[in-house]
């Protein structure tokens, strides 16, 4: 008898997701989330990802705080972003930028491996090869793209930090445009607040700390209703 197969099985390959708009619905209407400070490494010598359950001791040795050192972050984030309706809209770009330096472009239509093994040796072959492509070859679904952020961001868009140490409390609503191009910063770590130099104001979701993908779930919820994407 044959076996059923969900959506998280066979994953040995990376495919894009086949139900993501082919276009965006108004090309205007987009929210860029850039996840900053991902920790995305590879251990020295190694073909694996840095991660501070598996490489405790090396960091230790190096006095590094493991703590720091969380691709799981990242791997939580790009399942609920990239799952979102509003992406699934065509209305949502996603940019990786690392503790490292170095800065991903996310194609909307990809499908993230599921489990964080998988998602950990998918980074590995990125930071390796500079970029993922489709199972047929002929699309790029991950790449590595030269800084600075800003020479990718729309002109004059709106760009938002989110904080809970914000002084700005408010409803990420309030923040929606009607027909045009916003970007929202998350930092994609355990702890810590971004420091970048590139965002006009920032602000804080709300009055509990969350972790970085419920922070995206709700600001991608908040465009969802704005945008009237069920």
């Amino acid at each position: 008898m044959a076996s059923t197969r969900n959506r998280d099985d066979n994953e040995d390959e990376l495919e894009p997701q086949r139900k993501v708009a082919r276009t965006q619905r108004d090309s205007d209407q987009r929210l860029i989330v850039i996840l900053e400070n991902a920790s995305l490494e590879t251990v020295k010598n190694n073909f694996e990802l840095l991660t501070a359950d598996r490489h405790s001791h090396i960091l230790r040795k190096s006095k590094r705080d493991p703590a720091q050192y969380r691709p799981d972050i990242t791997h939580q984030c790009l399942l609920m972003l990239l799952d979102s309706p509003l992406n699934r809209s065509g209305n949502l770009q996603i940019y990786i930028h690392t503790q490292r330096n170095v800065l991903i472009e996310v194609n909307p239509q990809t499908r993230i491996p599921r489990t964080f093994d998988r998602f950990c040796g998918l980074m590995v072959q990125l930071l390796h090869k500079f970029s993922i492509h489709s199972a047929e070859g002929s699309k790029k679904l991950l790449k590595i793209i030269k800084n600075p952020i800003t020479d990718h961001l729309p002109a004059g868009c709106r760009k938002i930090g989110t904080s809970f140490s914000s002084d700005t409390l408010t409803k990420v609503n309030k923040y929606v445009p009607r027909d045009q191009a916003i970007v929202f910063v998350v930092g994609a770590m355990a702890h810590g607040k971004v420091e970048v130099d590139y965002t006009e104001e920032e602000i804080a979701i709300s009055e509990y700390p969350l972790s970085a993908a419920l922070a995206c779930a709700k600001i991608c919820n908040a465009f969802e209703d704005e945008w009237g994407i069920l």
